[in-house]
């Protein structure tokens, strides 16, 4: 099926909600087309949709960067922003090893259907029981280089499609003990220098190939839907839990199976 304004739009929306939603934005972008049985977009425009959601992210949290990087003539204030400067770096740096590492296996074995659908579910339990069963009492200045660590340690899970890189922050945040709300927040924060960086290795692509009507409406509806998403669930996690996404998770991963069973017989 020839690929359109309308699928541009669609995978947009589904990857500015996936990629902040802990639902995996590359498992959807695998899923959707292969459900669907439209054509493969290309490399160029799975860039543009990643431009569109830093631009979500950056347009969120912009204050948050700017207090980050603006000189302080304040010790504490500095100290402070510096601290959290460092806790982000050492965050990123096993995700862009596993990315570095594993390109290759993330753009061929990593998408087989079956394979999302195992994580979808899988790590949608996960996500169940450690909100459900673990402590949450740490807010954000309680944060440690050590939460830190082992926060971007299972960043690096999220090569996998399915597994959701904010799925894999969050999960990893509950289970240092932060609350559902500083485990979002930190996870938000942590992906923007990943998506800058995976923005700015492939960016080549999507000049070579030329900007074009799909991608312009893709990047827009994925910086729109994606910003929607930040926000949405960081007011959703204040009073209910995450309970909804691994039903939504586990009701994707039987559709798939349903779908592949389908299709072999």
């Amino acid at each position: 099926m020839e690929f359109t304004f309308s699928h541009a739009i669609f995978l947009g929306i589904v990857q500015g909600l996936s990629e902040f939603l802990p639902i995996s934005s590359s498992g959807h972008l695998v899923l959707v087309p292969w459900l669907f049985r439209f054509s493969d977009p290309g490399l160029a425009f799975d860039v543009a949709l990643h431009v569109g959601t830093l631009i979500a992210v950056v347009s969120y949290f912009w204050r948050d960067w700017l207090n980050i990087f603006r000189l302080r003539t304040d010790m504490q204030e500095y100290n402070d922003n510096t601290r959290m400067l460092w806790l982000l770096v050492v965050a990123t740096v096993p995700g862009v090893l596993a990315g570095l590492l594993f390109e290759k296996q993330a753009e061929t074995v990593f998408r087989h259907p079956l394979l999302i659908a195992f994580t979808l579910s899988s790590i949608g339990l996960v996500l169940f029981l450690t909100d459900k069963y673990f402590s949450h009492c740490k807010h954000f200045h309680d944060i440690t280089m050590r939460d830190a660590l082992f926060i971007g340690a299972c960043q690096a899970f999220a090569i996998v499609p399915g597994v959701s890189r904010s799925g894999a922050t969050i999960i990893a945040g509950l289970l240092r003990g932060l609350d559902r709300v500083t485990a979002a927040r930190f996870s938000f924060l942590l992906s923007t220098p990943i998506i800058f960086g995976a923005s700015l290795f492939t960016i080549h692509d999507l000049l070579q190939e030329g900007i074009t009507g799909t991608i312009v409406i893709g990047t827009a509806a994925a910086a729109v839907s994606g910003y929607i998403a930040i926000a949405s669930l960081l007011r959703f996690v204040e009073r209910s839990n995450y309970a909804v996404f691994f039903w939504y998770r586990l009701a994707v991963a039987g559709i798939v199976v349903a779908v592949f069973v389908g299709r072999s017989l």
